[in-house]
Parts: structure tokens; sequence; C-alpha cells
């Protein structure tokens, strides 16, 4: 499995070890930790409940 890389020089991904735009070096970059028991996820939707509201 390929792992996702971050540049943080010029905030690019890649799938590579250094950066394409810049040659510099990245760092590995991991998701959030999946939990059955979503402990932030109310604040997430009042969030997107805000930010539809927003848009409208």
């Amino acid at each position: 499995m390929t792992s996702l890389y971050y540049c943080s020089h010029c905030k690019e991904y890649t799938l590579q070890n250094s950066c394409s735009a810049c040659n510099n070096k990245t760092i590995e970059r991991k998701p959030a930790r999946f939990s059955p028991q979503d402990h932030y996820g109310l604040y997430r939707r009042e969030l997107k409940k805000q930010q539809l509201k927003e848009e409208k």
C-alpha cells in the first residue's frame, strides 16, 4: 500500500518521499483513526449545518 506524503514547504501532497515541486523532503500523513464512538461527530454535524445555512 502506498502512503500519502505532504510537503510542509509548498503545502503539496505527493506519493513520493521528496516533493516534485520544490525537491524538499516530505512527511507521511495519516488520516485520523476511525472510532465507532465518534466523540467529535456532534460538533462536525453542527458546524456543517451552520455552513449550509450561511450558503443559502
